[in-house]
């Protein structure tokens, strides 16, 4: 996680102290690693993770969770293939989350690069990025996104409006994979937009 925090960084999609990325340690009981808050991602070391249980207390690590940690354990309850979670913060995410919101998703179909995403075959792909709005109510946002996850199965992502992308993997790098393709295609379909 902490070279998936520097790449990021150093191609702006989780600038200043943004983001959060966690990882999957155990389902039952539910145990989380999670960055701790106010980190820059470009500069993660060991002493930049807390191990959290199902209620997001501490149980390592120093430093406080994000308040977005309840957000990561509600896609963990939900997606039973998730085993890591990336939320980046980039400039084409969030232009394109403000000009598709009403139509409540980033669709995207026919670019070679969707097969990068897991389970994707073909570039006949329909890939569905719902857009939430955004909210400081974190217990409410998670009940929103628990609802999205249930609604939109196949899913490889979920964007809060102006704000930013929360993908997921079977791992670290599998998470970090669909970020990339996600920003790609985002960009692609930002420029096309001028």
């Amino acid at each position: 996680m902490a070279e998936a925090g520097r790449e990021f960084y150093r191609r702006g999609w989780v600038l200043g102290t943004s983001g959060n990325f966690s990882m999957l340690l155990a389902r039952k009981p539910l145990r989380i690693c999670v960055t701790a808050s106010g980190i820059e991602k470009g500069n993660l070391d060991e002493t930049n993770f807390l191990e959290l249980d199902d209620d997001a207390e501490i149980l390592q690590g120093f430093g406080k969770p994000s308040a977005e940690t309840l957000l990561h354990l509600t896609i963990y309850r939900f997606m039973p293939k998730a085993r890591s979670i990336l939320h980046t913060h980039s400039v084409w995410g969030t232009i394109l989350s403000d000009h598709f919101f009403e139509q409540g998703a980033i669709e995207i179909n026919g670019y070679e690069m969707l097969k990068g995403l897991s389970g994707v075959k073909t570039h006949e792909h329909h890939e569905k990025v719902p857009i939430i709005e955004n909210s400081q109510d974190y217990i409410a946002l998670s009940h929103v996104i628990e609802n999205v996850v249930r609604d939109n199965d196949g899913i490889h992502g979920i964007y809060l409006r102006r704000h930013g992308l929360y993908t997921w993997g079977e791992s670290v790098a599998e998470a970090r994979r669909h970020v990339e393709i996600f920003e790609f295609l985002f960009e692609v379909i930002g420029r096309q937009l001028k």
